[in-house]
């Protein structure tokens, strides 16, 4: 299977500036691949560093040593070294990101948020497509076209799943997709989930949810805190 992603000696440590200068390893020599159509999920106690490295994968953290590969166009880019307008341009392009909080100008619709993930398409079908979506996830039509700030957690939520479903980038990072939803959302979800996988998209994420990880990961990546680690 073709490899999508991978790490090699992957580390990372936050320096306290205000601390004397203090350094706090999260990752060592993190090592690990992902395939086209595969799902692999972090796997850990609180404070493992899981969204650490979900943060470096899309180059949000910028690691201490080590290399981030995605393919792109067809070829590996080291996210690690990569120019942050490569960076931007393989976020466009490939590297898919739901984190667990919703970020978006205000005052725009939410069909709007959604749409303008869209790639390839008219504007015209992205909004059909944008509309089709936040309705299979149980935003009602009437919000649609309301900016999602005064929205509940969990529609925010499910905003932000749509939006980073809607770009269908070949490789697709996942912070705790379900935390916040109903059983009928989370399964939706999961649905989500195995059909991107089925046409190809690899998927890295933190599931928190056992029935979830259960339903979509093909494999886990143990992250411990270093000192269990050791």
């Amino acid at each position: 299977m073709t490899i999508m992603l991978e790490t090699q000696a992957l580390s990372k440590q936050f320096l306290l500036h205000l601390q004397g200068g203090i350094s706090i390893p999260v990752l060592d020599h993190v090592d690990m691949q992902v395939s086209a159509g595969e799902c692999v999920a972090l796997a850990g106690p609180s404070g493992a560093g899981k969204t650490t490295l979900l943060r470096s994968l899309y180059g949000n953290y910028r690691a201490g040593s080590g290399a981030i590969r995605v393919r792109h166009r067809g070829e590996m880019v080291d996210i690690v070294t990569a120019s942050p307008r490569l960076v931007v341009e393989v976020r466009d392009e490939t590297l898919g990101y739901v984190s667990q909080f919703l970020r978006v100008v205000p005052r725009v619709p939410a069909v709007e948020i959604v749409a303008e993930a869209a790639r390839g398409m008219s504007a015209e079908e992205a909004t059909r497509r944008a509309a089709a979506m936040l309705t299979r996830l149980h935003i009602p039509t009437r919000l649609h076209g309301l900016p999602p700030a005064t929205f509940s957690g969990g529609e925010q939520q499910r905003i932000n799943l749509a939006r980073g479903f809607m770009g269908s980038h070949p490789i697709l990072l996942l912070d705790e997709p379900t935390a916040s939803l109903d059983n009928a959302n989370r399964d939706i979800v999961v649905a989500m989930i195995l059909e991107a996988k089925q046409s190809g998209i690899a998927v890295v994420g933190i599931f928190h949810d056992t029935d979830v990880r259960d339903a979509v990961a093909d494999r886990l990546i143990h992250v411990l805190p270093l000192q269990d680690a050791a």
